[in-house]
This record gives structure tokens, sequence and C-alpha cells, in this order.
């Protein structure tokens, strides 16, 4: 082959180099086989291969913008398959709540029959619910001839259930099983949904331009969960990353649940929000779709379990009558038989305590006579303060001994002194993470000279508190976008922080360093709590999980599957019960070596907070439909309730048992002595 050419330019001096400077004359010829190019050549040669790569250039760039179409539309089918499979689930969720209210109206109507035929509605109803794969498939085929004409963009229709064959001509019962129009308007989308949300993503900023309205609509919801996943395909915790105001927040914000406006018009822009809209005390109450009537507690059973943990499950109701006494915002007492004994179910209202067995079997429980009146459990509770925020207050926690209160809000949590009578003003306010973002979590070091602080934000912000003001002393910087909860080991040396991501940071705080994260959540970690030998932890998720971890062997031990999201837990201190807060508005009570639970139903909506007393008698849970629940240890008699004027999102108690603050999305935080 021939050698690689120069530039004419390089041979004439390479030329010249060699020849002798006394040397005069023409340059030597080349030798044979070498080829010679002008300069002209040369150029040509350049400008061709230049025309070449342009070419080449625009045949890419061709083929980029043809690909870049192609993506474009297949994010616009994505974007059509999601939005016609969250209308299939909403409408399979509102068919289930049909098929539970139902079978709720069954379960009533039967004691009304004779023997005889409940019998045959037992039987029939047995029957009813065999449903075999040949019938289904006939079903839906049939569903699909008829919904064949329906034009683009007009809503799906209700999906009647058809009656089984098994029930024609029953006695007291309708000859058609479809749903009437208005069973499904009696509750809230929200719950017959039972789509994921965050936790305490109950407060959601109000669009401007939208009519005030207390319910949202199935389709604006199904809109909005859309939205999120299409944002969030990316990864796990991109959800819950803080973003920036835009001018497309208007739209974005509809991602979670748009439950109304706030008469302050305050709320949160982060993901993980709550709601604090006002709820009107006199609205009349919906009917209970899953509790039969336990006319004498222990005497009637349900003919059927509730779903032990369904978040589509209708929620219980509490019957308050105008006229009746009730003040919406006092703390009332539990409900008494004639002789002081609590009562759970009987005088013909629906019990709430349910004890399920390991087998699923669910019976109401006898409540001992001693319930409430043994050592340490209280009477009441007296509310005698109320800390004015300012921000809605997501995070609250009492020193020891009871001095000081710490309220978190929007970038800053305050401190208040309530041992001063009528205390209205903070004695001092620590600013945290961006102005803009919630304070999620506060948490005080046994010797409360140390407030660690998380929130939606990457960092954890470390306070020391011993100084005459206090200051930041160190940063945890964290991986994950947000932080829900934290958690401190009982020597003061381990930070515990649930993350957005679902990963639990435990950190050195000697050190200041990431020392191990525990994987296993797939969504969101939204809280936690440790034993008192700090040896094993608790954490709950938004993939319906609570996980307990060995902390000596770092690894997960146990791992609780529900089908509602878990937005607050807490440990016994003196026992091994674990309570558990739940989006359905359960609240659960879990025995961590045996089987048996109890399930509570006094709350009416999502339960965003709960603790447990030092004593470990008893507990107390707060939720989105403003209550304040006191419960006994396990078994959940009701002590105390306390109505509050918004949304209750966070709550504490202190060392001695003596107080109970909450945190609620009126900007205030609200300070009860317990009375025993």
């Amino acid at each position: 082959m021939y050698p690689a050419p120069r530039p004419p330019g390089a041979v004439v001096a390479g030329q010249m180099l060699h020849r002798p400077p006394s040397v005069q004359g023409p340059p030597a010829p080349a030798a044979p086989g070498q080829l010679k190019f002008t300069i002209a050549e040369t150029c040509d040669r350049i400008k061709e291969e230049f025309n070449f790569l342009q070419s080449q250039y625009h045949a890419l760039k061709l083929e980029c913008e043809k690909l870049a179409s192609e993506k474009t539309e297949m994010q616009r089918h994505y974007v059509m398959y999601y939005e016609m499979s969250y209308g299939l689930n909403v409408e399979m969720h509102k068919q289930t709540e049909i098929a539970k209210r139902l079978n709720a109206i069954i379960a009533q109507v039967l004691p009304f029959l004779s023997q005889e035929h409940q019998q045959q509605v037992a039987t029939a109803v047995e029957r009813a619910k065999q449903v075999t794969m040949t019938e289904l498939n006939a079903i839906i085929g049939q569903q699909m001839h008829a919904q064949a004409g329906i034009p683009h963009g007009a809503h799906a229709p209700t999906l009647p259930m058809a009656p089984h064959p098994s029930l024609a001509g029953m006695p007291g019962l309708p000859p058609s099983s479809g749903a009437p129009p208005g069973l499904l308007s009696a509750v809230s989308s929200a719950s017959l949904m039972g789509l994921p949300t965050h936790p305490l993503s109950v407060l959601s900023k109000p669009d401007l331009g939208r009519p005030e309205d207390k319910r949202e609509r199935p389709e604006d919801r199904a809109a909005a969960l859309l939205e999120e996943r299409a944002r969030n395909s990316s990864s796990p915790g991109e959800k819950y990353r803080p973003r920036s105001r835009t001018p497309d927040d208007h739209d974005a914000k509809r991602r979670k649940e748009d439950k109304g406006h706030d008469s302050d018009g305050e709320k949160s822009d982060q993901d993980l929000v709550v709601d604090v809209a006002n709820e009107d005390p006199t609205t009349p109450p919906q009917a209970n779709g899953d509790h039969r009537d336990v006319r004498e507690n222990g005497e009637k059973k349900p003919e059927r379990p509730p779903s032990q943990s369904s978040s589509s499950r209708s929620t219980p109701q509490l019957k308050h009558e105008k006229g009746s006494g009730y003040d919406p915002h006092g703390v009332r007492p539990p409900p008494l038989a004639s002789n002081g004994i609590p009562t759970n179910g009987s005088a013909g209202k629906p019990a709430y305590s349910f004890h399920v067995s390991g087998e699923g079997q669910l019976a109401p429980v006898p409540f001992p006579s001693d319930a409430l009146l043994a050592p340490g459990i209280p009477r009441h509770a007296r509310q005698i303060n109320t800390l004015h925020h300012g921000e809605v207050v997501c995070a609250v926690t009492i020193s020891n001994p009871t001095k000081y209160v710490y309220t978190g809000g929007k970038g800053c949590v305050k401190v208040w002194d309530i041992s001063q009578p009528g205390s209205k003003t903070p004695v001092s306010q620590l600013d945290c993470l961006q102005r803009d973002n919630y304070i999620r979590s506060v948490k005080l070091l046994p010797d409360m000279r140390t407030l660690i602080v998380g929130g939606e934000a990457s960092t954890l912000s470390i306070w020391d508190l011993a100084t005459p003001t206090p200051r930041i002393k160190a940063e945890l910087i964290s991986s994950a976008p947000a932080c829900y909860a934290l958690a401190i080991s009982p020597d003061s040396k381990v930070c515990f922080s649930c993350c957005s991501d679902g990963n639990i940071a435990v950190w050195d705080l000697h050190n200041q360093t990431l020392v191990r994260q525990f994987q296993g959540h797939t969504d969101g970690a939204s809280c936690i709590d440790i034993s008192p030998d700090g040896t094993k932890l608790w954490t709950g998720g938004l993939d319906n999980t609570v996980r307990s971890w060995d902390l000596r062997e770092g690894r997960q031990l146990q791992q609780h599957d529900f089908t509602s999201q878990i937005f607050s837990l807490g440990f016994c201190p003196t026992g091994d019960w674990l309570a558990v807060g739940m989006e359905s508005s359960n609240v659960e009570v879990l025995h961590v070596n045996k089987p048996d639970k109890y399930q509570l139903h006094l709350h009416e909506s999502c339960v965003l907070s709960l603790k447990f007393a030092s004593a470990g008698k008893w507990f107390v849970s707060t939720g989105k439909d403003n209550l304040l629940n006191a419960w006994r240890t396990p078994y959940g008699a009701s002590i105390f309730q306390s109505k509050e004027s918004s949304s209750v999102l966070s709550c504490d108690i202190s060392a001695d048992d003596k107080y109970i603050v909450t945190g609620s999305g009126d900007k205030k935080a609200t300070v009860y002595e317990v009375i025993y």
C-alpha cells in the first residue's frame, strides 16, 4: 500500500531541511510510487470529506427527530393506557364498595326473616359469591358489547352487578340488584377508591380558580393520580421530591386528594401534605356499610367480617345529633351502660372494637368491667392552652420534664413555654430547612439538650439547645428528597429517619455519619418507632406494609401486609403490642408474637398520628376527621374523644402522661391536661 500522503507544504519543508546549505538547485525527485498532492487537490479532498460528514449529520438528525416523534407518541399512549387503568381501578373499587354495602344490608335484614327464609338467604348469598371464570367472562363480554358505542372521552358508566340466578325470587329481596344511583354519593370518593395517597397527603393548596367544594370528584382524583404515576415512572422516590413553584403547579396540585378549600387558604405546596379543610360538625354522618348491627356485644356476630384493613371500605361514623349536647370542640366521654361498664355495640349501636383471631374470625370485644376504672386510666382531658403557630403544624413534641412544647410548621420550629399560664408567644424560633418546606418530625434527645428536625428536604438539622440562643451544630445530608419520621435510640447514639424513597437511614449522632440503610419498603417509609430496649425497630410505609428490624443483626424480622397505606404507628412501652393507624380509618393493634389483633373503628378518615402513654395502658390517635381519640390498650375501649376544628396531623404525650399536645391544619397546636 502507498504511504499516507503529506501536504505539499510539508514535503517542501522537509526537503529544505535535508538539503545541504551550500547546494543550490531544484528539489530532489519524489521517490518511486509516492503520490503528490497540490494544495488545491488537498482542499478538494477536505471539501468532499466535509460534505460527506454533513450529509451523515443531516441523516442522523432526521433519524433523531423521527425517534423523538415516536417517543412522544409512545408517551401519549402510555398516558392514555394509564388513564384507562385508573378508570377501571376506580370503577372496581366502586363495585367492591357496592357489594360490601349490599352484603351489610342483607346481614341487617336477615334477622327480621323467618328461620327458614334466613337459611335460604344465607345459602343463596354464599352461592352468589362463587363466581366462576366462565360466568365472569360472559359478563365482561356483555358489558364490552354494551359499551361499544360510547364515544371517546365519555365517562365510563357504572358497571352493574348482575343478580346471581340463585337469588331470584328470594323473599325480602328486590328483583334487581343494580346499585341505586345515590349509594356511592353517601361517602367520600377517597374512601371508595382506596387508591394510593401520600401520608398526610391530605393537605394540598386549594386551586384558587375552582369553586369551593367539600367533595372531590372521582374523575379529578383519577386524573390527579394518573399525573402522579406518569411523573413518577422514572424512580420510586421521585413523587416525594420537593418542587419549586412553577406556573404548572395549579394543575399539578391535583395529583393528590383535592379535598376542598381551607378557610385560611393555606396548604402545603409539597407532595406530602395534609388536608386542613374544616368539616361541618353538623353534617349528618353517612351510614356505615361494614359494621353490622351488634345488638348485644358478644351475642350477635357479623354475618361476614369486614375486610381486615381495606382502604376501600366505608369508614365508621359517629352518630351526633343536634340538640343532644354534642360539643364539636369539647372532650367527650365514652358510651357507658347503666352499670358504668363501657359498651361496645349495645343498645342497637354498632360495635367499634373487634377481636380478629389468627384464622381471621372477627368478633366484637366484650370490655372488662375495669376497662376505664383501672389505675392509670384517664377519665377525660381538658384543653388548657392554644399555641398559634401561624402555619400548619405537622410535628409536635414535649420536653421532659414538661415545660417546653416544640411545634414544627413551614420552614421553622417554634418553642413554647407552657409552664407559663396563658402564654401566647413562642420563646424562640428555629429556622430549619427552606422557608417553603414543611417540618415533618421533631425529636428531642433524652438529655433535652439536642433537637433533631426532619422534613421535606434531604437535610436533617441537629440543634444545640444548651446554648443561650439555640443554634445548628450539625446537618445530616441524605440521598432521599424528604424525611417523613424520626426515631432516637434509647442511648441517644443513633437516629433513624424514614425516607421518601422507602429506605430507613441509620445515623451515628456522635460522628454525624450514615452508618447503614434498611431497605425493604417499596414505597415511602411514613412512620417509625423503636422498642424500649433499643433492639427492635418498627416501620410503616406507603407500600401497605409494617416491618420490624433487628438492630443488633441489621436485618428484617417480620412483615405484616395490609390493604391500606400505613400513616402512623406506635410500640407499647410496657407490652408486646403495636398500634397501627391507616389510611382506611382503621386502627389495628397487633401482638408482635401472636397472630391475634384488635381492630378499632371510631375514626371517620385516615389516621395521621398515634402515640402511646409512657405507662403503656392507653394511647391516642388523631385523624383527618378532626378527632383525637384515646384508647385502652390493647382492646381499644374508648376513654375519651375530642373534636377539633381541623385535621389533627400530629400528637405527643408528656413523659409523665399528664399532658397531650396536638398539631392541626388550622395553624395551631392544642395543649390538653389529662385528668385521672
